[in-house]
């Protein structure tokens, strides 16, 4: 999660190294010359310490340096210089990297002790859940004051990604579920289930004033125990039994209510079509019979007779007809037929009268 560095520099080993080294140039007889050996070390010595205050912070991370033990301030990216110990300290944080918690599970292998919880209808249900967060998250104290994150997460709380984050996931995920029945975390509600969880776990962290923001809650495998699995899987797979017909009902009412809406709007156009053909027609036959009323009142005589040719010319055509003399004398009767495939017999000289 963090990085500490240790100063490369033992003091204590280093002063043991200078009493030995003085011891030796007494014996030998230094004079003068020893008092500017030990000055010289002790510079060469204070030159060493300072370079080890030289450290790198990488991208994407921050630095949180403190003085005596105090915090000082914070560095990003690049080569900084701080007092090196033991006056003072830093420790190196990764903010950008997005990090996760297993709950209920570690990688494939379950954890019932975490897993195992009781829903709001007194049922149990194992709940295995994966927490993914980071730490780019200002905090604010009781008292108002912002904090920065990486000083919340290193100062304010202690292990703050370690028991404090998996105590607080455990106690926000079991008051969720707590509150539900177990139809509800096992089928309809999971969403409903992470969205609530991730909210009040986020409250939680902020509370401890940890400076970790929670990213994504995802719930993995929510099952029933074991002992009445099968009963629950029944039921699963009823709902969704349930769910795919009501879907391919209403995909066929989608599909005929379309099609019987268009013939019945084609029904009716048609029907409107012929009423207007029929109203248009009778209206003509009426408009006609008028102007012939208007012709008959104005020559009855010339009117009747027209109608009558015309009649007769829409009659004749189809009918078989015969002239008879009326004076052919006795029973004998002459016909003369007007078929045009019949021959026409020869008729008297005499004048005749015709009668139809």
């Amino acid at each position: 999660m963090y990085r500490q560095d240790e100063s490369e520099v033992n003091l204590d080993q280093l002063l043991e190294k200078l009493r030995s080294f003085a011891k030796r140039f007494r014996l030998g007889g230094g004079g003068g010359l020893f008092t500017w050996a030990v000055f010289g070390i002790l510079a060469v010595a204070a030159i060493v310490w300072g370079a080890t205050g030289f450290y790198t912070v990488q991208p994407g991370e921050q630095s949180a340096i403190r003085l005596l033990g105090e915090f000082n301030s914070t560095q990003g990216p690049g080569l900084h210089w701080f007092w090196p110990a033991p006056i003072g300290t830093k420790a190196i944080v990764n903010v950008q990297e997005v990090r996760r918690l297993e709950v209920g599970l570690r990688g494939a292998t379950p954890v019932l002790d975490e897993s195992l919880m009781i829903t709001g209808d007194e049922n149990i249900v194992d709940v295995q859940l994966v927490v993914q967060y980071d730490i780019q998250q200002s905090v604010t104290t009781p008292n108002g004051r912002i904090l920065e994150p990486i000083v919340a997460f290193l100062f304010r709380s202690k292990d703050p990604d370690g028991i404090i984050l998996k105590s607080a996931t455990e106690s926000a995920l079991r008051q969720v579920v707590g509150q539900r029945d177990i139809d509800d975390v096992l089928t309809e509600e999971k969403e409903a289930v992470q969205a609530e969880t991730k909210e009040l776990l986020q409250q939680l962290l902020d509370l401890y004033e940890t400076g970790i923001r929670i990213r994504e809650v995802k719930l993995q495998n929510v099952l029933a125990p074991t002992q009445v699995q099968d009963a629950f899987d029944d039921v699963v797979r009823a709902k969704e039994d349930k769910e795919r017909t009501i879907n391919l009902a209403e995909a066929y009412e989608a599909d005929v209510l379309p099609k019987a809406r268009g013939e019945a709007a084609k029904t009716v156009q048609a029907a409107e079509a012929f009423k207007a053909e029929r109203i248009a027609n009778a209206t003509g036959e009426a408009s006609r019979f008028e102007q012939v009323l208007t012709e008959f009142n104005n020559s009855p005589e010339v009117t009747r007779q027209r109608l009558y040719l015309e009649a007769m010319e829409e009659i004749l055509p189809g009918v078989t007809k015969f002239i008879v003399a009326a004076d052919s004398g006795g029973n004998l009767l002459q016909f003369l037929p007007l078929s045009p495939n019949e021959q026409i017999p020869a008729l008297p000289t005499q004048p005749t009268s015709s009668q139809e």
